[in-house]
């Protein structure tokens, strides 16, 4: 083979391989949570990773702020932007004021899906809900109610108070309670803002403001943790019932020390998983959202789009004394 020939051959195997899909980057999609440090986000960025792996070619960003707000989740964002992701997968702090950072992401090409906590339909594409929002404001009072049975008094300790997810649910609570718990007094709502201090502090607000408060609802794995806590440490076992979504390997202890009869949560790894199953199929164009469209998210199923490009992943699970140790080596 001449020299020209053999430089031919050469330039054109490197051409071959600059293209072969097999040596292209790997598809960027990141996961970005309300804040680092938090145990359900944690499990979310495992399933994250088990969708990555099966789908292939794809790198999971794991990112959040240091706290849980809007201002560090558009920081993030912008990041993101510059680093040209290919899709973000965000859980919002706030739903409408994440939208301009969003729809810039949007504007340059980018996926965007919320999942857990919503953004305005304006800045993504679809909203993947952990559950029915009826269903689980529903829930979280039926927790309580199941071990008042004559009723009571009861407070909800939220995370922050611009939390898509979080008020979606109070409000679905509290429409639920005079028709399916008239028994059930629901005397205040305060915010934690899923830091473990502050919400320390607001249950034991709580406790001192309400003296015949008989149960503190928390919404959120970090405010009901912290206000079992709060009832361990001031003795209050079997007069103060913590209830509300918690992770079992987290929350495990005070079901075990009677803080707690029950608690419920879907499976933040699933969700993770779905997220990234999402972000997938419609940065690769293979799916739409729109009204009516039902998209595959691996093995937990498929869901279909309601009229503002939203969906629920599955119904929640309660955890007692009967199964909570099984579960908390789970998640």
């Amino acid at each position: 083979m001449s020299i020209v020939r053999k430089l031919f051959a050469a330039a054109s195997l490197s051409a071959a391989l600059v293209a072969s899909p097999a040596l292209a980057e790997p598809m960027k999609i990141a996961l970005v949570v309300k804040s680092l440090g938090n145990g359900f986000f944690d499990a979310a960025h495992r399933g994250a990773e088990e969708a990555a792996d099966e789908i292939g070619d794809i790198e999971i960003i794991y990112t959040g702020p240091t706290s849980a707000t809007a201002e560090g989740q558009i920081e993030i964002v912008n990041s993101l932007i510059a680093q040209q992701v290919d899709a973000i997968a965000i859980s919002a702090n706030d739903p409408d004021a994440l939208v301009p950072s969003l729809k810039r992401a949007m504007d340059r090409g980018i996926t965007v899906v919320s999942w857990d906590s919503g953004v305005a339909p304006e800045g993504r594409e679809m909203h993947l809900n952990p559950s029915d929002t009826q269903l689980i404001g529903e829930t979280i009072i039926k927790l309580a109610a199941d071990y008042l049975p004559d009723g009571g008094d009861v407070a909800i300790l939220s995370a922050s108070s611009t939390a898509t997810n979080q008020n979606a649910w109070i409000e679905a609570a509290k429409e639920a309670l005079p028709e399916k718990f008239p028994d059930i007094n629901l005397v205040a709502v305060v915010y934690g803002d899923d830091d473990s201090v502050k919400s320390t502090n607001e249950a034991r607000g709580l406790i001192a403001s309400y003296p015949d408060l008989d149960a503190i609802i928390a919404p959120t794995t970090v405010g009901v943790v912290s206000a079992a806590q709060v009832v361990t440490d001031q003795d209050l076992i079997g007069q103060i019932n913590v209830t509300g979504l918690a992770l079992p390997s987290e929350f495990k202890q005070f079901i075990d020390n009677g803080a707690s009869q029950a608690v419920a949560l879907w499976n933040p790894i699933d969700l993770g998983y779905s997220a990234v199953h999402l972000a997938h199929q419609l940065a690769t164009d293979q799916a739409e959202a729109e009204p009516g469209a039902t998209l595959s998210i691996g093995r937990v199923g498929e869901v279909t789009l309601d009229d503002s490009n939203s969906a629920a992943m599955a119904p929640p699970f309660t955890f007692d004394k009967s199964n909570i140790e099984e579960f908390a080596k789970i998640y």
